[in-house]
């Protein structure tokens, strides 16, 4: 079983529902209003339908997407009930959610070197609390965990961090304000290859009003890293914030520009009805999604499992 498994293994399925629930229940009524006095799906029905994935944040394109194959499926059955398209939208998104999140993300490294994890992101989106609560789930499953404080530009981000280095037991790498980021994920690294430590994560300066300056401090950062070890960082997840809708994909966008994404982190879900966005941002990007913030509390990030999620969203 795979180091992700056992830490997310035991989130429970409530959790998830509750998380889920805004936007559950802002897309059925929109979806109860579509096929009120109809029989049948038919070209009406699914206009309808387009304004409602729309309106759910799930996106144009990936909205144009599932109601193409939706027709298709109209046109080869040649009458379907409106009491079964919710079993037909939810097999068509959770095709989607398949075909886009192709990589096994429960399956990390099982080898015995170090796991870097550098995390990028916008100020305000929950970098510094996804980074808090990662450290504390692989802290529970036995694991030594150091921080770098990267984000060099605000005071804020070093404190914040701190607090949670602190709350969560961890050990955290910081240098003054200003100071070069490239230098702290450096000195983190060297310091927790000779400790032994089993994961760094990494923070990152979250700016994108000049994109060049953050390619090539993003860039900057990579390299350093791997003169302490070579294959650093083994991953790069980008936290967006779930709750400002399409907002979240072109902050996804313009980062896969500046730097290669691995991995995404969607949080806040639990507060906002724009859970779509999570089916837009793993269609568009081919990125997959890799955990999702359904609440506040330390433990309330769990992995994305694209089955638990479609089944929780239409519950």
């Amino acid at each position: 079983m795979s180091l992700l498994k056992n830490l997310f293994g035991k989130d429970k399925k409530e959790v998830l529902n509750k998380g889920l629930e805004k936007s559950r229940d802002s897309f059925f009524a929109k979806l109860s209003k579509v096929v009120v006095g109809k029989s049948k799906v038919d070209e009406d029905v699914l206009d309808d339908l387009e304004d409602v994935l729309i309106a759910s944040d799930v996106g144009v394109d990936t909205t144009l997407k599932i109601i193409d194959r939706i027709e298709q499926r109209v046109s080869e059955d040649k009458y379907l009930n409106t009491s079964e398209l919710n079993r037909i939208l939810r097999e068509e998104i959770t095709n989607l959610l398949t075909e886009n999140n192709t990589q096994d993300i429960t399956q990390e490294d099982s080898s015995k070197e170090m796991h870097v994890i550098m995390v990028v992101g916008v100020n305000g989106v929950g970098k510094t609390t996804t980074i808090g609560k990662l450290a504390n789930k692989y802290t529970k499953a036995g694991k030594t965990v150091i921080l770098g404080a990267a984000d060099t530009f605000r005071a804020a981000a070093i404190d914040q961090l701190q607090i949670w280095a602190d709350r969560v037991g961890v050990d955290l790498v910081k240098q003054q304000m200003g100071s070069d980021p490239a230098s702290v994920a450096y000195d983190t690294l060297k310091s927790a290859k000779s400790k032994g430590a089993d994961v760094v994560i990494i923070d990152t300066a979250g700016r994108l009003h000049n994109k060049i300056n953050l390619m090539t401090e993003l860039s900057k950062i990579k390299t350093v890293m791997k003169k302490i070890t070579p294959n650093a960082p083994n991953e790069v997840l980008l936290v967006v914030d779930g709750s400002t809708g399409q907002n979240a994909f072109e902050q996804a966008k313009q980062f896969s520009k500046a730097t290669q994404i691995t991995s995404l982190a969607v949080t806040k879900l639990d507060g906002t009805a724009k859970g779509g966005v999570v089916i837009g941002i793993s269609d568009q990007l081919k990125i997959p999604v890799k955990y999702i913030g359904i609440g506040e509390g330390i433990d309330d990030l769990q992995i994305f499992d694209k089955n638990s999620f479609v089944e929780s969203f239409f519950n």
